[in-house]
């Protein structure tokens, strides 16, 4: 494939993993990359910018692709060594940088200066274009069907995406909701010139996720998500089990309530350890509306490969209802 996203990238197909907190790790990100698209670590993953040096050189041994770094910024009252992690991720040569959360406009000229591409993530059009001005080099545009964070507008991709697209002059990748060709060709359609996907590849036998995990997203329905911390104006999308069904139950009483009621069910700590362990109930686990689309864990090689066959079976098909 070629497009602009392809040729910002170099990348074979305009495809890329999510940077996805306790999961972006090389093994992961470096099949992604060999596959063709683009495998992403995460930087805040790493407890230390020298553990995301580390991590960086290993993803370096295990393919000679392009791949990126996440960054989120987070509004925190002790924020990480931003700072730190940009130069970890400039003196690593990595390739391309997908920032999320607050703006990146304080990094983004040494990024360029270090020839690093800058995607940001947003979940609307108005973040989007404050990004564009401050010179991003593509969006990523989260729909409401996304995992995570979808913002507060819940405005799905149907509509976001065809909207970023009219409003950017810069490339638009579309997230939220895909997970195969169909996905692929319906972004396409839309305007969009690549995917970003996260739940998705966590279903891949390369994601450093517990089979019990990625069998319970394969069993599950477009019905079993759950938002929290609606209540808390910081909406988040997770997979339905026994710690976020407990969430909404207190979030739902009379008066709501406070994050210190419900930080030790939510500790990213305890997510981490269900991942790890299997333990399917035991943690928040993020996941989006698209696990209602998945019946498999393919290799990350066979997915992509897979998505880009059906997409082009896909578009071709609608072409043919026009006489």
């Amino acid at each position: 494939m070629k497009n602009r996203v392809t040729e910002l990238l170099r990348i074979r197909y305009p495809i890329i993993q999510g940077g996805m907190q306790w999961v972006g790790l090389a093994e992961l990100a470096s099949a992604v990359s060999n596959a063709g698209g683009l495998g992403v670590l995460t930087a805040l993953t790493q407890p230390t910018p020298e553990d995301l040096r580390q991590e960086i050189a290993r993803m370096h041994a295990m393919t000679d692709k392009p791949f990126g770094v996440n960054l989120t910024i987070l509004p925190t009252i002790n924020p990480p060594p931003y700072a730190e992690y940009v130069a970890a991720i400039i003196e690593g040569h990595v390739n391309v940088v997908e920032t999320a959360g607050n703006s990146p406009k304080e990094f983004i000229t040494l990024f360029h200066q270090n020839d690093i591409k800058i995607i940001h993530k947003c979940t609307t059009v108005r973040h989007a274009l404050s990004a564009e001005r401050n010179g991003v080099d593509a969006v990523s545009i989260d729909g409401f069907e996304c995992a995570g964070h979808p913002g507060e507008d819940d405005v799905p991709g149907l509509i976001l995406i065809p909207a970023a697209v009219r409003a950017l002059q810069i490339p638009v990748i579309a997230s939220g909701g895909i997970g195969d060709g169909r996905g692929f060709a319906a972004a396409l359609a839309l305007g969009a010139e690549g995917i970003n996907m996260g739940t998705r590849f966590c279903v891949t036998q390369e994601a450093p996720i517990h089979q019990n995990i990625k069998q319970a997203l394969v069993a599950a329905t477009e019905r079993d998500t759950r938002l929290i911390f609606r209540t808390m104006h910081n909406t988040a999308r997770v997979f339905k089990n026994a710690i976020s069904d407990e969430v909404v139950k207190m979030e739902s009483r009379p008066g709501g309530c406070q994050f210190e009621e419900i930080r030790s069910l939510v500790a990213g700590v305890r997510g981490r350890a269900a991942l790890a362990s299997g333990s399917v109930q035991d943690g928040v686990i993020t996941a989006g509306q698209v696990i209602g689309l998945i019946d498999d864990i393919p290799s990350c090689a066979d997915l992509i490969e897979r998505i880009v066959a059906d997409a082009k079976q896909y578009l071709a098909k609608a072409t043919t209802y026009f006489s």
